[in-house]
């Protein structure tokens, strides 16, 4: 991540200049498209989602006002909402889906290790699947793109703090929701 001097730069110049704008996409469109892909499961979805995401930056730039926190608070704060309002137009609700994310590696020459593995898989991804989307948030944020608390209390709306507190109670909550998938039948 670049120092927040160089970010503040480049956001400036980003407001004159697209090439300027094109370095500050080339720095976090992977991170947008990450976070959205996980928030809704779908690459097309998620495609559509960075891509609403930077089209609002790109308008709304100009008005843009640093505020003390690190300017992708404000990219995913953008994205964070867009998601928000693409759960609710969904006809069913589609929580995160990271089968395709999760490391099932084990040597081939294993069959017992590789059925234990997709077994620990399976409930970990039910057990996340319970979890409430503010919570999916905070795994993806903590885990996936592996962001300090400030960063995700930006993004969130919340005290680093409150994100420490939110975490651990996570964590507690997955073990919990871990534990009630593995007594289903």
């Amino acid at each position: 991540m670049a120092e927040p001097e160089d970010e503040a730069q480049l956001v400036e110049q980003a407001r004159k200049d697209p090439a300027a704008f094109e370095r500050l996409y080339q720095r976090y469109v992977k991170r947008i498209y990450n976070y959205c892909y996980y928030r809704t499961g779908s690459g097309h979805d998620a495609e559509d989602l960075t891509a609403r995401t930077f089209q609002r930056v790109v308008a709304h730039l100009p008005h843009y006002v640093a505020r003390g926190v690190p300017f992708s608070a404000w990219l995913y704060r953008i994205a964070h909402n867009l998601v928000a309002n693409w759960h609710r137009d969904q006809a069913r609700r589609r929580l995160v889906s990271l089968e395709d994310h999760l490391p099932t590696a084990a040597p081939e020459h294993d069959p017992e290790r590789v059925a234990e593995d997709a077994e620990e898989q399976r409930t970990l991804l039910a057990a996340l699947r319970r979890l409430t989307p503010e919570r999916q948030q905070l795994v993806i944020l903590k885990f996936v793109e592996r962001l300090p608390n400030a960063e995700i209390g930006a993004i969130m709306g919340r005290s680093e703090s409150a994100v420490k507190s939110l975490y651990h109670r996570t964590l507690i909550n997955l073990r919990d929701e871990i534990d009630a998938v593995e007594r289903k039948p």
